[in-house]
Parts: structure tokens; sequence; C-alpha cells
């Protein structure tokens, strides 16, 4: 990450009359391409939540060539919740305005995703996790899912509907607008049933397949659809 600005953060600062002050959410992505082209997308297209504070988002990471494994991202999170944390304090914002940091990573075979998902519970750091991969969020805005992936990223990635020799099939790790957009609500439902085969005795590190990625769109970002 690049070298902090001198001064004070444009959200301590007081807001200007008429103006809105707006809660900060820190991102942080396991993926370079495909989490931050959907976020850019959510950033342009999203449709905020009713009676909800507004929220301006921050991809953390976004020019980081590595530390992107779920426990340095962790790591990362929590040493900048600590800077976030003490600038809320001195600007004294209520809590609905206090920063949040969140991570988005996926199992993808890691052998400390559980370690990595502990941490971050303790910290006070959201996570966004999908099991295997951030594609079955992505297959949820096409169609439900269903069976297990054993794990495996391309078992998911080769249930997406892209025809061939289309720009969706040329580029397939970056999200596309007309991919997502109008199908929030479809994507939410198939999750949630999906989510729901798992037994509850089950921790999420071991549920295939599995996301809450649109809990961290409607909890963190103000989301209702796009």
């Amino acid at each position: 990450m690049g070298r902090a600005q001198k001064g004070r953060d444009s959200w301590e600062r007081p807001a200007r009359r008429g103006g809105q002050r707006k809660r900060q959410v820190f991102i942080f992505t396991e993926g370079k391409v495909t989490e931050p082209s959907y976020l850019d997308i959510l950033k342009d297209q999203g449709v905020p939540l009713a009676d909800e504070v507004p929220v301006e988002m921050h991809i953390a990471n976004r020019r980081a060539d590595s530390g992107r494994k779920p426990l340095d991202l962790v790591e990362q999170a929590i040493r900048l919740k600590r800077e976030e944390d003490r600038k809320a304090k001195r600007a004294k914002l209520e809590e609905k305005y206090l920063p949040q940091v969140w991570c988005l990573f996926d199992h993808d075979n890691y052998k400390y995703v559980r370690d990595a998902l502990d941490q971050a519970e303790k910290a006070g750091i959201g996570v966004a996790f999908s099991h295997p991969c951030f594609e079955v969020w992505r297959l949820a805005h096409y169609k439900p899912v269903s069976g297990s992936f054993a794990g495996v990223c391309d078992g998911a990635a080769g249930r997406l509907p892209f025809p061939r020799g289309s720009q969706d099939a040329k580029t397939p790790k970056v999200v596309l607008p007309h991919q997502i957009l109008g199908s929030y609500k479809t994507a939410r439902k198939n999750a949630e049933r999906m989510n729901g085969q798992h037994p509850a005795h089950v921790g999420k590190w071991d549920r295939d397949p599995y996301t809450d990625v649109h809990e961290f769109v409607e909890k963190a970002l103000h989301i209702d659809s796009y």
C-alpha cells in the first residue's frame, strides 16, 4: 500500500453544509481482477438501501501484487482497522458512521482458511466468504447452484454460461455489467437456497458450495439491488 497522504482524510473533516457524511468501508480482495471488477460495478450501479447511511467504498489493496492469501489479507485488514479506529475516535463519529474493514476471500483449498476466518472474527473484520471460490456467487446470478464442487473452483467457473467467442469467454475473470445487473435478487435467493442445504453444525469453511457475498452487499455496502 502506498504512503499515506499528510493531513486528515476527507471523511475526518466535518461534512459540508447540505452534504451528508458517508460511512467509509475498506475492502481487501483476494483476487486482483474478479472481485474489484464486481465492486466497481456496484459502486457505479448499486441502488442504496432506504433509511441507511450512505457508504463510500475503497478497495484497499487494488494495486498490490502480493499478500493476497486469506491470512495476509486479514493481517493487513487488522492493521488498517486500528488506524481507522483511531481516526474515527479523533473525529468523534457517531456509531452509524464508524468505518468498517472487510475481506473478500475464497476457500480455494487454502490450508489456513479457518484460521483466517477466526482471526477476522476476533478482530472485528468482516469477511465475505465463498467456497470453493467467488465464481459460485457469479453463477448464482444465472441459476440455482447445487451439488458439491469438491473444492475445485474450475467446476464453478465452468458452469458460467459464457458463449464461445464472446467477450465474457475471452475475459472470464472480469465481471462485466451485463452479467449481473438486474439479477441481484435472483442471486441472493439462489445463494440462500444453496447455503440452506448444509446442516447448521457444519462450519462455513466446510460448506461446499457456499457464499455470503449477498450479506456483505447489504450489511457493508448498504446496497439493496443492482
